[in-house]
């Protein structure tokens, strides 16, 4: 059984038109929800086992704030260059491409790639994962390269504004 969490980066900053999109950072709200994103996840005892980012500023930024909460270490994220600016099929890539020894992996990243990649492995039919949202996906399977379209079951799909406490 693999079990997957995409983390889509926290709200970021447009007020600097010179930076390149790769080095927006998050501002106030992106810093506030990536916290509380993190403990909501270590509430429910989901803390996954490794941590994968783009190494886009916005969503490396993002891993960071869920590994403090998670008491974690910084080492501990490996980036992934292809996953900024991804789509489906790097995507999937990335994760057929991740080491059998993890049971479960987060990812960290950018729509619209993964918004289209959740519809595309699962059974879900979300429209947008929201800044800070966080969708988890579970695989009746032992190996992720065996991961493939409509393998996956929707467990959980979170975002800062949901305030139910399912």
């Amino acid at each position: 059984m693999k079990h997957l969490l995409l983390v889509r980066h926290g709200k970021s900053e447009w007020g600097n038109a010179h930076l390149a999109d790769f080095d927006r950072p998050l501002n106030p709200r992106g810093h506030r929800n990536a916290p509380e994103m993190a403990a909501r996840l270590l509430q429910k005892d989901q803390v996954p086992q490794l941590l994968v980012s783009s190494p886009a500023l916005r969503a490396i930024t993002t891993a960071r704030h869920f590994i403090q909460v998670w008491k974690k270490s910084p080492d501990q994220i490996r980036e992934e260059t292809s996953i900024y600016e991804a789509n489906v099929k790097t995507l999937l890539k990335v994760i057929n491409n991740f080491d059998n020894k993890y049971d479960y992996i987060a990812i960290f990243g950018h729509n619209p790639g993964f918004t289209d990649v959740v519809n595309y492995l699962s059974d879900a039919n979300i429209p947008n994962i929201p800044t800070c949202g966080t969708v988890l996906i579970e695989f009746s399977v032992d190996d992720w390269a065996t991961i493939s379209h409509h393998t996956g079951k929707l467990l959980e799909f979170d975002y800062p504004k949901n305030l139910s406490d399912d």
